[in-house]
């Protein structure tokens, strides 16, 4: 125990020492923000409302962009607070709350891309069996599984957190609660958590990682293997908007957690925290898009109805 005093709430730093941008940073993180939720929200309408996207594809789809929505909307808000406040205080019990959502949400984004994943390892390379396989119930068994998954490991962790006495130093360097700052203001011992942090992180991003690399591993022996070069195109371009994502997700995080630790790594870490917290929600739905001949379709079938109706 420190003999420190006990405090009540943290401090959010965000990005000091950026005076005279605040304005111009609010409006184009605000701006980034409506993006992204009118994004990922049109991309949920889209399928929900085109019966031919009714596949699993599409139903994953779905559950990447609901929890982009909430993702982005755990960190935005009060990230826009620290531009426009001289001060920017969050209650612990807040502050506890928006770390937990924030990593729940970002492990089921790894769980869901890794479940994408062998969606279209089955789809190309057990192109047969890949209806009676991924049958409408495997689909919401594996999706809740993801959500189920990700709760439960931070959740464990985050019970374990709200016990722990805060004293000493309430400033956090950061745009968010992270965990590593909310330990370090911690009145007691914290190797227990720690440890199950680390173990967290191996379980979820490498091994998220492996399971994808060995599911495009087979996908791209079988594209491969395809005689034509359309029929090759054509399976490629099905995964490839998946692949995109996986890329910039994974980039991101293995960029922070596994190069070596230098003096400005902080302040870097802060600047790719930024890619997958605002960046990366937001090109997810451009990514899905701009390469999908059967969103394109249904976006405008969706444009001309809304014309019709309203000549009418």
């Amino acid at each position: 125990m420190r003999n420190d005093t006990v405090i009540t709430e943290f401090v959010l730093l965000g990005f000091p020492g950026i005076q005279g941008l605040q304005t111009p940073l609010f409006i184009m993180i605000f701006l980034i923000y409506i993006l992204t939720l009118a994004g990922n929200g049109l991309i949920i309408a889209i399928v929900w409302a085109e019966p031919r996207l009714q596949s699993p594809m599409y139903f994953f789809l779905c559950n990447l962009s609901f929890l982009e929505i909430w993702y982005t909307t755990t960190v935005i808000p009060k990230l826009l607070e620290t531009f426009v406040v001289v001060r920017t205080a969050i209650c612990i019990p807040c502050c506890l709350l928006q770390a937990f959502f924030h990593f729940f949400l970002g492990t089921t984004e790894f769980l869901i891309l890794t479940v994408m994943s062998f969606d279209r390892y089955l789809a190309i390379c057990k192109p047969l069996r890949y209806p009676t396989i991924m049958t409408s119930n495997l689909c919401l068994r594996l999706a809740l599984s993801s959500w189920l998954v990700g709760f439960t490991i931070v959740f464990c962790q985050m019970m374990l957190l709200t016990q722990l006495p805060f004293c000493g130093n309430n400033v956090i360097n950061h745009f968010y609660c992270d965990v590593g700052p909310i330990l370090k203001a911690a009145c007691a011992d914290t190797s227990i958590l720690e440890l199950l942090g680390v173990l967290a992180t191996v379980l979820v991003i490498p091994g998220s990682l492996l399971f994808t690399m060995i599911s495009y591993i087979y996908i791209l022996s079988t594209i491969l293997r395809i005689p034509s070069a359309t029929g090759r195109q054509k399976a490629f371009s099905t995964c490839a908007s998946h692949l995109t994502v996986v890329s910039l997700l994974y980039g991101a995080v293995l960029f922070m957690y596994l190069r070596p630790t230098a003096h400005s790594s902080f302040k870097i870490n802060k600047v790719v925290s930024v890619l997958n917290t605002i960046l990366t929600p937001l090109l997810n739905p451009f990514i899905y898009t701009i390469r999908n001949k059967e969103v394109k379709g249904a976006l405008r079938k969706a444009m001309t109805s809304l014309k019709t109706d309203h000549a009418k």
